[in-house]
Formats: structure tokens, C-alpha cells, sequence
């Protein structure tokens, strides 16, 4: 393909920014307690400037520390957090792109509120959206006030530390979003009542801005044109909202789908697909003439059909740039087959800040976030390493200790490299696993290193010999527990890489890990019959809650029966006995069933080579314990700086 066309710029008011490839404001959850950015988020942007991004929007700071209601993202009612925002600015701006501020009012309803101490603010009373059984109170018109002037406030504030424009954060059903929309907004006030009196509080903010920092620095207002919720906002609905933003001065529209009433659409998982909210654009188009900003699953291709439809004038893309900083750079030059791909998993960039409260990071990228402070160095003595194990972990391992400039030989007993990713990437909507493959087989080009297929080591083995260090991937086994007639059953891993052995119209799968509901919904979408019986009360029971807010209605959709508090007595030759909680059977007819009942360490060789070579032997990945895709690339990725 093509991809010049994200090269030539383009203009957001009297702003030119050199290309159409926008990073997506995302928070970093990196800030200090007082408001003021952390270094470790300049390091961040720089990279993604150096990468060559031409606009980069940062995640949403603040007004006030009292209206952050918990976030680290910094604020924005202090002077003091000038120099740090400054020293952002310009780390960006040295490469040529364009900085912006994204502003925000606050989350409203969508508060965590066990970090507060008083209730949530909104729009009007309703339910908190994470406690139903907390009702937030409605701003008063003064408190409004004082917010206007708070926005004014913290304009300036941006301005003066260098920012090349502001964007308005009101999309996501946030405390602005919440202004906006019937659903939310009960008042009867100023501020409610019609279309435009809710859109009065979005367009005050827009003229405070302005106000005070003049006509010349461009306004971006991020809005979701498509609630994807019942009683949510609409396509329609949203349009004339458009309108009356660009009378009010806005200089481009950030647009996309979504709330937390449907938060997939926040954080789209794989199971969205590629460019998931580019259908917002057209009607955007013919509704504004200002430039329009798209986010949501772009790739390059993506990317440059969008711009080429004119009904977009910027592509974003979030978790592309943290998996891949240099994406942008890598296309202008010809290497779009070094891009690092996003796998979509949501674990190690919104996963880590929900679930740990940490920083953000990457599941395939794990520098990210720590580009000053995890740096590969250059070895001045080269050593011989070996790698057993042609998974994520070892490829990445190998990959490592290659760039540092060691000598690496790569063993795995299969006759691809992958692992048990290669199993994982079987469905088309997970086709960026196999992308993330054959981009580690092509950094093992650019590497030389030495790929040895088909060649099992254990300890005797004399590639062990010379080395000066050895790295064991040998990863993990399909665990077939003492089930009766276990036998008749077809192992997941199988399923996914030989799909011709799932036979008949009917199909059982025996446990609902991820894997076994990923190749469920791909049976069932090839037009199968397909149950699920899995003994805990929930299937995926270890994916991310975010991707399952699209993996379950999916597998619904595609009329996947799901049979959840069951456990399986006795797999026939025509089906599967399982037994409820309550201990009546129930036989569930089948064509083909599939045992999914988990993996297990493959750890005989791992032990025994570090038995032998305990003092140069480092053992990662699903040989250890079993994990995501993320531990294991991760684990390799340290193993391999750890070469000295």
C-alpha cells in the first residue's frame, strides 16, 4: 500500500501539523500527588515524537485537584506545574510535532468512588455509575461559574507552558458528556431542558477558553457522536451538537463512539475489529467543515483509506504508538514490516492502571513507560547464548539479547515459531497474534540469529555445551484431567490449529478459559452449533473485564450456549454429562467435543537443564508458570538484559 498520503499536512486553524498521524490522548497514570507530570511521561511523549507522530494530544489533565477526584493525570490550578508541562512541550516539539493539552472538567458520574470522600458531581441526580446506590449531586449554577472560570484559568496556564493547542475532554459520558445529554442531564435550569440549553455548559467552556487565550491558538473538543447504549446519545442526535460546537469556535472535532455503559468501545478489544468507529465520520463530515479527528482500531491501512475518503482529515491511534513508537517513522520508510503490532489485549495499558494503579505500560512493548530508565545497551563482551524455546518469551529473549549484541542460537522443538501464540492467532478477530509472530521472524532476520526448527534440547544435549548462557521457554502442556472417556475429546490447542478435526454441526467445549471461548465464537461463527460448560460461575475467567464486555455478547450473538456452574462428568462419543451445582446431570449432545481444560508447565526440561547449568540457566515464561502473552514477553525481555 501506499501510505503517503498520511505524510502531507494539514491545518487545525492557523496550527499546521506535518502529518495526518495523531497520538490519542490516554491517560498515563503518571503524575505526582501536588499536579505536577512525572519524568518518566516526558520520556514517554519524546519517544512518540521522535517516532514521528506529528500531533500528540496528552490524556486529560485536570482543572482542579478537587475535581480529579483521585486520577494521577496532573492539574491544572497551580503555577508550579509550568516548568514540568514545559519541559514536555518542548521534548515533543524538537522533532517537528504539535503538542495539545487535553482539559477536563472532571469524570462527573463516572467517579471511582470509593476514592471520595463526598459524593460524585453531575449534571443532574442520578446513580453513580459504579455505585448504582449512590446518587451524585447536581452543580449548582454558581459552581458552574467558578468551573468557567477555572477553564479560563487553566487555558492560560497551558498556554504559558507551551502548548501548541487545548482540547476539551466531553466524551465518554464524563462530567461534560453528562451536560450534553438527555439521558443525564434532568435540569430544568439554563443548563437543561433543550438540546441547546444542555449544550450551554459545553459552549461556555469553549468561550472561556478562548477568552483567554485569544483567537489564535486552536480549540479541539473530544465527543463520542455514538453512545452505543440504550437511551445513550445517537448518530442523529449528535450532529446538530456539531453544528453548534464549530459555531461556537471550536477548530476541530475529536470524534469517536462510546461511554462506560458499553466500555469496549472505550478500549476497544481485538473482537471490535479494525477502524470500529470510523462510521461516525461521514455524517460528521457533512454536518461540520471543520477539520475531524477519528480514533478507534486504526491501522496503517485504515488509516490511509480513511484520509483517502475525505471524511476525516487525522487518523488517531492510542495503543498502536505505545506498542510501536516509531510507527510512524517505520512507514515513511519503507518498513512497514518492522511496525510492532498492538495485539488489543488491554492488559498492560488500562489493564495495569485499573487493576495494579500503576503506570501505564505495554504488553509487546515492555519499555514502555521507562524509556529513560530501561535502556538496551551494547555489550562490550559478546557471549554465547542459547535460547530453548521459540515462544513469545524465548523470541523475545532472543530478540534482546541479539540487540545488545550477543551471539544467539534459537531452538524450538516444533517446526514454526510461536508457540502457544500460533494457536491463540487462529481467529481472524485475533489476527494481530500472527502479526506479532511474523514480526518477531522478521526481527530475527534483521538480528541474525540463529533459528533452529524441529529440534527438541533437554539436558544431554551438546548445543548446551558452549554456551555462556542459556534462557528456557520450553513453555506450557494441554492439562486432559482423569475425565472418562477424555479420549473422545479433541485438545483446544488442536482445535485452533486443525480446525478440519472439529467434525459434525454440534460442538462441546470442556472448560471456558479465553482460549476455549475465542475458538468457540470462531466455530460458531463458521455457522456450528456450539455450547460451552465451564465450572466456575463466569467463562474467561482471567481475561480482562473490558474485552469481555465484547467476547460475551458476541458469543450470545452467534448463539453460543453457555453453561456456566457445570462440571463435566463423562465425555461420549455423542456428547458431554455434566453436573450442576446441585448435582442433577444434564447430557449435552455433540459432534465433536473439545477439552479446554487449561495448560500446564512443561517444566521436566527446564529443570533439568538447570539442574545441570544452574549458574547460566534462567527459566521464563509458561515452563514457570502459566500466563498471558505479556508475562512472557515481558520475562523474556528481562532475561535478555539480564546477559551481561
Amino acid at each position: 500500500m501506499n501510505y503517503d498520503i498520511l505524510f502531507t499536512p494539514f491545518k487545525i486553524g492557523k496550527m499546521k501539523v506535518k502529518n495526518r498521524i495523531v497520538m490519542s490522548p490516554m491517560g498515563l497514570n503518571a503524575a505526582h500527588p501536588d499536579g505536577r507530570i512525572d519524568d518518566d511521561e516526558i520520556h514517554y511523549f519524546e519517544e512518540r515524537a521522535r517516532g514521528g507522530a506529528g500531533l500528540i494530544i496528552v490524556g486529560c489533565q485536570f482543572l482542579t485537584e478537587k475535581l480529579a477526584q483521585g486520577s494521577l493525570e496532573g492539574y491544572l490550578d497551580r503555577t508550579y506545574v509550568i516548568p514540568q508541562l514545559t519541559n514536555l512541550c518542548e521534548a515533543v516539539q524538537k522533532y517537528g510535532a504539535k503538542i495539545v493539552a487535553q482539559v477536563s472538567c472532571g469524570t462527573g458520574k463516572n467517579a471511582f468512588t470509593n476514592m471520595l470522600e463526598d459524593r460524585p458531581v453531575s449534571a443532574s441526580e442520578i446513580p453513580s455509575m459504579f455505585n448504582p446506590n449512590l446518587i451524585c449531586r447536581a452543580l449548582s449554577v454558581e459552581e458552574i461559574k467558578e468551573i468557567m472560570e477555572q477553564f479560563a484559568f487553566s487555558a492560560k496556564l497551558v498556554k504559558d507552558a507551551g502548548f501548541d493547542a487545548i482540547e476539551v475532554h466531553a466524551h465518554a459520558g464524563y462530567l461534560v458528556d453528562q451536560f450534553m445529554s438527555e439521558v443525564w442531564n434532568k435540569r430544568t435550569d439554563e443548563y437543561g431542558g433543550t438540546s441547546e440549553k444542555r449544550m450551554r455548559f459545553a459552549v461556555e467552556i469553549v468561550q472561556s477558553i478562548r477568552k483567554a487565550v485569544g483567537p489564535d491558538m486552536p480549540i479541539l473538543f473530544r465527543i463520542a457522536c455514538y453512545h452505543h447504549f440504550k437511551g445513550g446519545r445517537t448518530i442523529e442526535e449528535t450532529m446538530p451538537l456539531l453544528e453548534m460546537l464549530a459555531d461556537a469556535g471550536v477548530d476541530a472535532l475529536d470524534i469517536d463512539s462510546g461511554s462506560y455503559e458499553n466500555i469496549e468501545y472505550i478500549f476497544p478489544p481485538a473482537y471490535l475489529g479494525d477502524a470500529c468507529m470510523q462510521d461516525v465520520c461521514a455524517p460528521a463530515r457533512k454536518a461540520v467543515k471543520i477539520p475531524l479527528l477519528n480514533s478507534g482500531n486504526h491501522t496503517p491501512e485504515t488509516a490511509v483509506k480513511l484520509i483517502e475518503s475525505k471524511n476525516a482529515d487525522f487518523v488517531m491511534m492510542g495503543r498502536p504508538l505505545i506498542a510501536e513508537p516509531y510507527l510512524p517513522n517505520k512507514i515513511l520508510n519503507n518498513k512497514r514490516d518492522e511496525v510492532r503490532p498492538c495485539i488489543r489485549c488491554n492488559e498492560d495499558c488500562i489493564g495495569r492502571i485499573i487493576t495494579r494503579l500503576t503506570k501505564i505500560s505495554c504488553s509487546v512493548n515492555p519499555i514502555a513507560g521507562f524509556e529513560k530508565r530501561i535502556e538496551i545497551e551494547k555489550t562490550s563482551m559478546p557471549k554465547n547464548v542459547v535460547i530453548v524455546g521459540g515462544g513469545p518469551g524465548g523470541m523475545e529473549a532472543a530478540r534482546t539479547v541479539a540487540t545488545r549484541g550477543h551471539k544467539v542460537s534459537l531452538y524450538e522443538r516444533a517446526g514454526e515459531l510461536g508457540g502457544q501464540l500460533r494457536a491463540a492467532a487462529t481467529p481472524d478477530f485475533k489476527y494481530q497474534l500472527q502479526k506479532l509472530i511474523d514480526w518477531y521472524k522478521r526481527q530475527m532476520e534483521l538480528l541474525n540469529i540463529e533459528i533452529h526448527l524441529n529440534n527438541v534440547i533437554d539436558a544431554d544435549s551438546s548445543e548446551l555445551k558452549n554456551a555462556d548462557a542459556i534462557i528456557v521457554a520450553s513453555g506450557a502442556k494441554v492439562f486432559m484431567p482423569n475425565i472418562k472417556g477424555i479420549e473422545n475429546s479433541v485438545d483446544v490447542i488442536t482445535a485452533h490449529l486443525e480446525p478440519e478435526k472439529i467434525k459434525g454441526k454440534k460442538v462441546v467445549y470442556c472448560g471456558g478459559g479465553l482460549s476455549a471461548s475465542d475458538s468457540a465464537l470462531e466455530t460458531a461463527m463458521d455457522g456450528k452449533k456450539v455450547a460451552i460448560i465451564e465450572m466456575l460461575d463466569e467463562i474467561a475467567f482471567n481475561d480482562h473485564f473490558i474485552n469481555k464486555a465484547a467476547l460475551i455478547p458476541m458469543l450470545l450473538e452467534n448463539g453460543v450456549e453457555i453453561y456456566t456452574g457445570h462440571k463435566v462428568k463423562e465425555i461420549k462419543a455423542n456428547g458431554v454429562v455434566a453436573e450442576k451445582q446441585d448435582g442433577e446431570e444434564i447430557f449435552i449432545e455433540a459432534d465433536t467435543v473439545v477439552s479446554a481444560f487449561g495448560l500446564r508447565p512443561d517444566s521436566a526440561i527446564a529443570d533439568a537443564i538447570d539442574e545441570r547449568y544452574h549458574k547460566i540457566t534462567r527459566i521464563i515464561g509458561d515452563c514457570s508458570k502459566v500466563g498471558k502473552v505479556g508475562n512472557a514477553i515481558r520475562e523474556g525481555f528481562y532475561a535478555g538484559l539480564s546477559v551481561e
